[in-house]
């Protein structure tokens, strides 16, 4: 399972499980032993994080999970990804096709809320974990 970045928000910046109990269903997935992270996730959840204490906070849980390797290839995949969304009119940042990328290379499912995964999903040989 990769989480995506509003996922690991959720659970790890907000004080009040968001609606969809993201966090509880994360907990749960960590649980499981299933979940995986990757550096530009990890990058982005950290990002804008002002008040030094959180910022330190939540990169300290972040450590708990390393981060899944990616390759030459993954970046090559993401670009094509990229390539064939944006032929049929399907925008998305290199980040979310990156995350596209290596959950295909890892037989992965992504755990997200973002509905530019559903387009995503109509070209790519993508699975999406949606929260219950």
């Amino acid at each position: 399972m990769l989480p995506d970045t509003p996922v690991w928000s959720a659970a790890l910046r907000r004080t009040q499980d968001p609606p969809g109990n993201l966090r509880r269903q994360l907990e749960g997935l960590i649980v499981q032993g299933v979940v995986e992270l990757i550096g530009p996730i990890r990058q982005e959840v950290l990002s804008g994080i002002k008040n030094p204490a959180t910022f330190e906070n939540v990169r300290e849980q972040l450590r708990l999970f390393p981060d899944l390797p990616i390759v030459t290839e993954d970046y090559e995949e993401a670009a094509a990804a990229f390539n064939r969304c944006q032929s049929r009119g399907i925008q998305g940042s290199f980040v979310d096709f990156l995350i596209c990328a290596v959950s295909v290379r890892h037989g992965l499912h992504i755990f997200t809320e973002d509905r530019d995964f559903d387009a995503y999903a109509t070209v790519l040989p993508i699975h999406l974990y949606r929260p219950s």
